[in-house]
Parts: structure tokens; sequence; C-alpha cells
């Protein structure tokens, strides 16, 4: 099947408003005519002058052919702008769409598919790509179809007026184009490629960047900090580097080509009036002076343009994965859950497809039970957490919620069925009431009221200048960390949902703030099923059942009084917790 060009899919996305992009090539085609019809008036006023000479009197013709030429030269404007509107209202129209069709599918997506992708990424490519195509369909080809015509306007011309001078013109034009093409060839495709995902991999990394900020400011860190930002910079920056060394050479070349010409035509001229000069050879010659260095001006658009068609044909190349990323398969036969509990059976997860994050792991959390996750960093925790509200399909095994596969649970009625919590949790610029009803758009202020009293909010909305009303964020009030995490708990207690994972919740809360949460989990948990995700041990002493996971798989699991009786990993990090809380910063001496 031939593959669509990238014309072709732009234009898919143009619908209806493709023939805006097809009238602005004619009218940007017929500027370009137009505006050599001032370079004609031109000659007639200098050969009426020189005929005229030295009674410039008798030039009766100088007004009219002088006003002729401003008469073309407005049309020739007016035109041009005319299909620069057509141009922009089908440009604006595709990045409109693209964006908006993007967006659409990445909602469909599994919520992983962000975390995998890298958000720095996602977002260049849904805000930068959209934009190079809208660049290129609002400039880049109405001032291609105006520079195909010049060149053929200008052959005319050039022929009609003399021949020789009009061929030894074109000259320095096809030196031009035979140095052009060695610079936007397929090595030049290549390297267009290389530089976009060098800016693609430098946006990511300064997102995870900014995101640490935080971080850096508490331990007094510096850039270096961040390996990854910082080298990523640095291949940037090499890559540049050589990058323009590499083209340093051609561009010189290609600059003193199309800038030749008028070296060619004194060397015409010395050689065909060395016999004598002729009026009307003189004629031709200040025309073509005055004429030629449009040709200059067309070829470096065209190099422009050959340029930005590559950034184009990137940008869609990087559209089209985010689109070639599949959704997550939905059940004909939609099973329904009962109850809450959750069942992991020989669940295994790999990001890459070569390490498993997590290994034929099995476990049972029975309704209204608290589970919790502990063990070593990177061990698989959240990985196996987010099975559970499917941000992700295990590659071998399944997860079932209320005796259910999640993966045949319709995603409207397992997003009711799970509520996720997560361990950055982040409000939305909104007041404080709207973004406790995202949890149920329906409930009424008086529940929301009731959701935030039962997550321990009520000392929060207390010292807010308009209570619940007050707006969080940019031009409005700040919340800390632990603030944050309790706000998007008393959310979940509004949604009610039978099943919660809980990831860290206490991760930004101080100790204040820790028993308060606690005591939002508390009321969370009552007739629910709870898997916590803890670092902290202080917030599992009373679980359940505790299930820790190390490698990718569970070594221990049990009551806290059973896996401290056993003295086994979970015990020796109960250890290092007691040792760690009772360190003291020395004082001075």
């Amino acid at each position: 099947m031939k593959e669509k060009s990238n014309l072709a899919i732009l234009m898919e996305y143009a619908g209806g408003y493709r023939y805006f992009t097809y009238a602005s090539w004619g009218l940007s085609a017929l500027s370009a005519l137009l505006a050599l019809a001032p370079f004609c008036y031109i000659w007639i006023i200098i050969r009426e002058a020189l005929s005229a000479a030295p009674d410039f009197s008798a030039a009766r013709g100088l007004v009219y052919n002088g006003w002729m030429a401003l008469f073309f030269a407005v049309i020739s404007l007016l035109v041009y702008i005319a299909g620069l509107m057509c141009s922009h209202v089908a440009a604006f129209r595709v990045a409109a769409n693209i964006r908006r069709e993007l967006m659409r599918h990445i909602v469909k997506l599994p919520l992983g598919f962000t975390g995998n992708f890298g958000s720095g990424r996602l977002r260049k490519i849904v805000n930068e790509s959209s934009v190079a195509t809208e660049s290129y369909l609002a400039h880049q080809l109405p001032d291609r179809a105006g520079a195909i015509a010049t060149p053929v306007g200008l052959l005319v011309l050039l022929l009609i007026f003399d021949w020789r001078l009009g061929a030894l013109s074109l000259v320095p034009v096809l030196m031009g184009f035979s140095i052009m093409a060695r610079m936007t060839g397929g090595q030049m495709r290549a390297k267009m490629q290389e530089y976009q995902n060098a800016l693609e991999e430098m946006s990511n990394e300064a997102v995870e960047y900014v995101r640490g900020i935080p971080v850096v400011k508490t331990f007094g860190q510096t850039v270096f900090s961040f390996r990854k930002f910082k080298d990523s910079i640095d291949r940037y920056c090499k890559w540049v580097t050589a990058y323009t060394e590499e083209c340093r050479r051609p561009m010189l070349c290609y600059t003193a080509a199309v800038n030749s010409v008028f070296a060619f035509l004194v060397a015409a001229g010395l050689f065909f009036t060395r016999e004598g000069v002729t009026e009307e050879f003189l004629l031709n010659l200040l025309f073509y002076i005055i004429a030629t260095p449009v040709i200059s001006v067309t070829l470096t658009k065209i190099m422009f343009q050959s340029r930005d068609a590559m950034i184009v044909d990137d940008a869609l190349k990087r559209i089209g994965n985010v689109k070639a990323a599949r959704p997550l398969p939905e059940s004909a036969a939609p099973a329904h859950p009962h109850g809450a509990s959750v069942d992991v059976e020989d669940a295994s997860y790999s990001y890459d497809g070569q390490r498993n994050a997590v290994t034929d792991i099995s476990l049972r959390v029975r309704a209204g039970e608290i589970a919790a996750l502990v063990g070593p960093s990177g061990g698989g925790k959240t990985t196996l957490a987010s099975l559970i509200p499917r941000f992700f399909d295990p590659q071998h095994g399944r997860v079932l919620a209320g005796d259910a596969d999640v993966r045949e649970i319709d995603k409207d009625e397992l997003m009711e069925t799970v509520s996720f919590v997560f361990q950055d949790s982040r409000l939305i610029k909104a007041t404080v009431l709207e973004n406790v009803r995202m949890g149920n758009p329906g409930a009424s202020r008086d529940e929301v009221m009731g959701a935030l009293a039962a997550a321990q909010c009520a000392e929060i909305i207390e010292k807010l200048p308009c209570g619940i009303d007050s707006v969080v964020g940019a031009d409005g009030v700040y919340l800390s960390g632990g603030e944050q995490q309790r706000i998007a708990i008393a959310r979940v207690m509004l949604k009610n949902s039978p099943i919660v994972v809980l990831d860290e919740a206490t991760s930004f809360a101080d100790p204040d703030n820790e028993t308060r949460v606690q005591e939002a989990f508390s009321a969370l948990s009552k007739e629910k099923s709870v898997i916590l995700i803890a670092h902290r041990l202080s917030t599992v002493v009373n679980a359940d059942r505790i299930f820790v996971i190390k490698e990718g798989g569970i070594c221990e699991s049990g009551s806290f009084s059973e896996l401290k009786k056993r003295g086994g990993l979970f015990c020796k990090m109960w250890d290092d917790y007691l040792t760690s809380v009772k360190w003291k910063l020395a004082k001075e001496a």
C-alpha cells in the first residue's frame, strides 16, 4: 500500500479548509508574477529617460509608468496578503485538529503511558509538532508556490530581453541548487531527526528537573545533582556545534553562488561591449542588474522551505508514534465487579520487555481489609498497585477487582470501582470545592464539606480567605504538600469507591500532618479495601496484612506482629526505621 505524503496527511486534518490552502498557493503564485511587472515598468522608464536625454521634458510617460509600477507593487502585496489569510485559516484549523485529535487519543491511552513515554516529550509533541505544521502550511507552502512562479516568470523575461544575459544569470541558480541539494539531501534529513531527538530529550529531562527543584533546594544541591539533565544539554551542545561546523563550508559556497550573479553580468558586459556599447544592450543589462537580486531571495526561500519540510516530516512521524500507541482493549461483554476484594494472580509486567518490574506475583486483599505494600525502593510496589486500576495490563497473569478481571470491566465502571491517591497529589487551578467535587461531580456542597471534615481538612478550610470557595494555585492560595494530600483524600472519600489505592500518601506530610492523614485513612478505610504503599513504616502498623515486595516478588507477608516475630527483611526494615526516627542533629560546640 502506497504511503501517504505529508501533504496528504495534513489535508486530511484540514477537512473542508483544504480549499483555503489551495487558494493560497494560487494567490501566492499570482502575487509573485505581479511583483515582476514593476521591473518591466522600471525598464520602460529607464529606456524613455535615455531616449529623451538630455531633454527629459520630452519623456512624457515617466509619471504614468511610475504610477503603474507602484500600482502593480501594491496589487502584488494585496494579493499576497489575501493568500496568507487563506493559508493561515487552513493552518490554524490543521494545528487545532492535530492537537484535538492527539488529546482525544491520549486520554484513551492507559495512564501508565504518560509515565513511560515521558510527560516532557509528550508535551513537546502536542505543542511544538503541531506548531511546526502550522508554520509550514501558513507560510512555507504559499512561499513555495511563489518561489516556483518567480523563476518561471523571470526565465520568460530574461529570455525576452537578451537570451545571452538571461542564460548567464541562470548559472548561479544551477550552482546554488547543486549546493542546496547537498545540504538538504538524505543526510540532512537524518541530521534533522537527530536534532529533534536532542531537543525532545532535553525537554523531557527539563520537566523532570523542574519537578525535582524542591529536593535540590532542600539539600542545597546544584544542577550537577541532575546528571541526566546536564548530560542532555551537553549532548545537544556537542551535536549543534558539530553540525554547524559541518554546514559552514557548504553554506559559504551557497551564499557566494547565489549572490554571484553580478559578477557574471559584469563579466558579460565587459565581453559583449568590447567593440562598443549599444543603447539596447545597456538597457537590457540594467534590467538584469535590477531584476536578478530576486533570484537569490527566491533560492534562499526554497532552501529554508526544504529545511522546514524536513521538520514537518519529523513532526508528523512523532505525532504518528503517539497515535500508534493503542488504548487497552475493552471487552465486548463487560463484566461487573461485586464487592471490594482484590486478587492478583501470577501477574508479571515489564516496562521495556527485558527486565520484569514484577514477576509472577499473587496476593489477595479481602473486602474491608487494609493491605500494605512495603519494601526497598525499586522493588515493584507502585507497578503492582498500578495494575489494579489498570494503568497497565500485566503481560502474564491477571488482576481481579470484585471478582471480575479488570480487563473485562468497562473503563468507566472500573474508575468508579477503584480510587487512586498518588504520591505527589496535585490540585488543579480551581476552588477547593471544585477540586474535591471532581470525585463526584453531582455532590452537594454539604457532601463536599462532609468529605473535607472526614479527611481532617477543617483547619485548612478555616484559614483560607474564602473557605472552600478559595482558588488554589496561581493568583490564589497555596497549600503545603501534606494539605494537598488531605484535600486529595477528601476527593477520594467523596467518590466513595469500594477499592482505594494509596501510593505514599504521607510522603509530603510533616509529623502533625501525618497524624491527621492517618486519621483520614481510618475514616477512608471503613467498609473499603485499601492497598497502601508506604516507606514510612509507622503508617502500616495497623494494616491487616503487609506484603514485603523485593525485586519484583513477594518475599514476606503477614500482620505486623507476625512479621516482627519472623525476623526477616521487614523486621530489619522496622529496626532501621526506629533508628532513623531517633536521629537528632548534633548541636554546635
